[in-house]
């Protein structure tokens, strides 16, 4: 007699991907690979996890893609009706907190999405902010999240936090901090099975947004 056989079904997948964001003094760099994937099935080797908000502010989900999807698409319907309201763009800072208390509300049941929200704040300086899946949020200098975070975050504290130095060396500059970005992803996309494929640079300043596309390992 066969035994019997337990099925299981569960409402969330984790579909992948890295992504970081690091601030300057009056500009955000953000980067993130474009793989969506599940198990070992790549679904599409080109698909975004970042959406713009508003003229200066990002927001890039790595996690599930669908309730990524319903999270972008339920900000930007809040923003249109913020604007109509204020008849301005919201903020960085306005836009992190009502973040948070969308992500809070769903508590119960959450969107499975780790979120990195980067923009320009009201004194024209870079902002970046980290997300849990239930709207616990802070800003920091530089983060990263999704599969391949713990790779890239040894990297960021060492090469911008200066941890761990005893030699001083000077901060680097928005040039060099792009190019760290490529380097770091395209270091996690060898090792890690979910990133890859292309990557996408997103530089936010005063002039506004400007976006540049690198290539990945593809298998």
């Amino acid at each position: 007699m066969q035994a019997p056989i337990e099925h299981r079904w569960s409402p969330y997948a984790d579909n992948g991907g890295t992504c970081l964001g690091v601030s300057g003094d009056d500009y955000v760099v953000l980067a993130a690979d474009t793989r969506l994937s599940s198990g070992y099935k790549i679904h599409t080797r080109n698909c975004s996890k970042v959406t713009q908000l508003t003229d200066k502010v990002l927001i890039c989900s790595c996690g599930m893609k669908s309730d990524a999807i319903t999270l972008h698409k339920q900000l930007k319907a809040r923003l249109i009706m913020y604007e109509h309201q204020h008849r301005r763009q919201a903020s960085v800072n306005a836009i992190a907190q009502m973040l948070s208390t969308t992500l809070y509300y769903k508590r119960f049941f959450p969107y499975y999405t780790f979120n990195v929200l980067c923009g320009i704040d009201d004194e024209g300086k870079g902002a970046c902010y980290h997300y849990d899946a239930i709207g616990n949020f802070e800003r920091v200098p530089y983060t990263t999240s999704g599969s391949g975070s713990s790779l890239v975050m040894g990297v960021l504290d060492a090469q911008l936090g200066k941890e761990n130095q005893t030699i001083e060396t000077p901060a680097l500059n928005k040039a060099e901090i792009v190019e760290l970005s490529k380097d770091v992803l395209s270091s996690v996309g060898e090792r890690d099975i979910f990133t890859g494929d292309y990557g996408e640079i997103f530089i936010i300043d005063a002039g506004g947004i400007t976006k540049a596309s690198f290539d990945l390992k593809q298998d």
